[in-house]
């Protein structure tokens, strides 16, 4: 385990990889408003242990990366996915194997359209293309997320309790909400955070569309996981994926929610790896 800042164009990155650097490499790109933490250590541990060299990273207004103003992030979906290949760069990786979870998904499959000799298999993970057919998430969640205002950026109190209960919405209800596992994670989210507040930035980010509207064009072998129970992006949005996406394999998490839940992990390890190797 390695963690390496990495500096181009006035940006930086942080990252960290996992594993021999001669394996094929994963890279692991997270979801709106969250770290790279939330590939859990022993998750990157224990996919690196399938025979893959494994990077996760923050991405832009997140942990140790670059922050910008709140309400301006100065940067597109675009800019997100020509990040990852920076990555890639800084490693010395030709090609990867990319996996997105939820808005990472979003940019995975920019990668797989901008920078298709980049990419050796993708996997998206409780994403979707955003196809004006599917449904939307329900208002209960829009409500109740939007009810949970953090008043005092500094206060750590505050914050983690916020994160905790947004969490409480996002489970499925397969899995019991572990909540001290959850809290020492959003503490130590806080603690690493360069400008937490920056996080919000995720939201105003433009520029996915025209590339969302080609997802029928990508051809790299692609792998979708979601769960039945996703609260932000509903199943059917996974379903969807798969089935516009030349010859996508879907895998459902039965009862799971918008989550990476540690009960979940094998599952989900054994499918990108088999994804990888059967390559």
């Amino acid at each position: 385990m390695t963690e390496k800042i990495i500096r181009f164009n006035d940006v930086h990155i942080c990252t960290e990889s996992f594993g021999e650097i001669n394996n094929p490499t994963i890279l692991l790109i997270m979801g709106a408003t969250a770290s790279m933490i939330y590939w859990e250590e022993e998750f990157c541990k224990r996919l690196s242990n399938q025979g893959f060299h494994i990077i996760r990273y923050d991405n832009r207004d997140v942990g140790k990366s670059i922050t910008y103003e709140y309400g301006h992030p100065e940067y597109t979906f675009e800019d997100l996915a020509d990040d990852a290949i920076q990555v890639l760069d800084a490693y010395k990786v030709d090609k990867a194997h990319i996996v997105g979870m939820s808005m990472g998904g979003i940019i995975t499959q920019i990668i797989a359209l901008k920078h298709p000799s980049r990419v050796l298999t993708i996997s998206l993970i409780m994403t979707s293309n955003f196809d004006s057919s599917l449904p939307k998430k329900d208002n209960k969640v829009t409500k109740a997320l939007s009810e949970l205002k953090i008043r005092n950026w500094q206060d750590k109190d505050e914050v983690v309790e916020c994160f905790i209960k947004k969490s409480k919405v996002l489970i499925g209800s397969k899995h019991i909400f572990d909540e001290e596992k959850i809290r020492r994670l959003n503490e130590e989210e806080f603690d690493r955070a360069i400008n937490l507040q920056s996080m919000e930035n995720h939201g105003f980010i433009k520029g996915w569309g025209s590339y969302l509207s080609r997802t029928n064009e990508i051809n790299a072998p692609t792998l979708v996981i979601h769960g039945t129970e996703d609260t932000i992006i509903p199943y059917e949005h996974g379903i969807h994926l798969s089935e516009v996406i030349p010859n996508a394999v879907l895998v459902t998490l039965e009862g799971t929610g918008h989550e990476l839940h540690h009960n979940d992990w094998d599952e989900i390890i054994n499918a990108i790896s088999k994804h990888a190797t059967n390559l």
